[in-house]
């Protein structure tokens, strides 16, 4: 586990944003992610007849759309373990290889940091 409380303040910004999204939609997993210029985008699990999107490759999504070149960090707020393969390939897409996952509990406790490669 990691002290949330020594995280870079962006960093602990995008863990709280991503743990809000998950309470306030009453959803399995909130997420957020930062671009390259500071912006963040939140997102929820979508879960659609028709589309299901996890909440880190929603909040991808919406960077890209919004324009965003790439990102500097991303946060999951999960009952999982760790972030899922996917979820670490759509921010590597966008950011690279080395671009951080904070991968958090429900409590915005951070349980690992993985690079998206």
């Amino acid at each position: 586990m990691t002290d949330s409380s020594a995280l870079d303040p962006e960093d602990r910004k995008i863990v709280t944003l991503a743990r809000s999204a998950r309470a306030r939609n009453g959803v399995p997993e909130g997420a957020a992610v930062r671009d390259e210029t500071g912006r963040t985008y939140v997102a929820a699990t979508v879960a659609l007849d028709s589309l299901k999107l996890s909440a880190l490759r929603t909040a991808v999504a919406m960077a890209v759309a919004s324009g965003a070149q790439s990102l500097e960090a991303a946060a999951v707020v999960t009952e999982a373990e760790t972030a899922s393969a996917e979820d670490r390939a759509a921010v590597r897409d966008l950011g690279g290889a080395e671009t951080p996952v904070l991968v958090a509990g429900p409590d915005g406790t951070v349980r690992t940091t993985v690079p998206a490669g």
